[in-house]
């Protein structure tokens, strides 16, 4: 089903739909139905609905290039794109974010340049925060589908959300957790 058959349980949010399908940022994360009601930037801040990922499982994560834990989540999302990408359809979606003691630093130059460098073949989306009052809409609904264990905020870099072909957030896992070990979970959505 398409996110445009699904009813709409506000008439605010039905008539912003009607008027800008793709265009959705502004709809109040505690009324959408998945994450394709969201659009975020890409890395030249240009607007991506996330529609474009119905139908494929993904993952998204919160990255950071000066994290300790960069290397070796960054070797293992680029083997699990690299794995099953193209034979399940897994779709990555990476957030650089600084509010984890400053480890991401750069602007837009520089973050495009470490994807370039790490050839990071996953999207890589614009700068953001994932918590706060400025937090994006997108991982406020992440979070309020799927609630840590300390409370619903995000506690530091790579954080990994599961989301099913349908657009739903199913699964969260904490930074300690690395990427290979969420295969046996990808596998139930596939």
């Amino acid at each position: 089903m398409h996110m445009r058959d699904i009813p709409f349980p506000h008439p605010t949010v039905h008539s912003q739909l009607e008027a800008e399908p793709h265009r959705m940022s502004g709809v109040d994360y505690k009324e959408a139905r998945s994450i394709y009601y969201f659009t975020v930037n890409d890395l030249n801040g240009e607007p991506v609905s996330l529609e474009k990922y119905e139908g494929h499982v993904c993952i998204i994560v919160n990255i950071a290039s000066e994290c300790g834990l960069s290397k070796t989540h960054f070797e293992e999302l680029k083997e699990l794109h690299k794995r099953y990408a193209e034979s399940k359809g897994l779709r990555i979606l990476a957030f650089p974010c600084n509010q984890f003691a400053r480890t991401e630093p750069g602007d837009r130059s520089n973050i495009k340049h470490y994807v370039k460098t790490l050839n990071l073949p996953f999207d890589v989306f614009d700068k953001i925060h994932v918590n706060g009052k400025d937090g994006s809409p997108l991982w406020k609904y992440l979070k309020l589908h799927q609630g840590g264990v300390l409370g619903d905020f995000i506690k530091w870099n790579f954080t990994k959300f599961i989301v099913n072909k349908e657009g739903q957030p199913v699964e969260r896992f904490g930074p300690n957790t690395s990427p290979n070990e969420l295969v046996d979970s990808l596998k139930k959505y596939w």
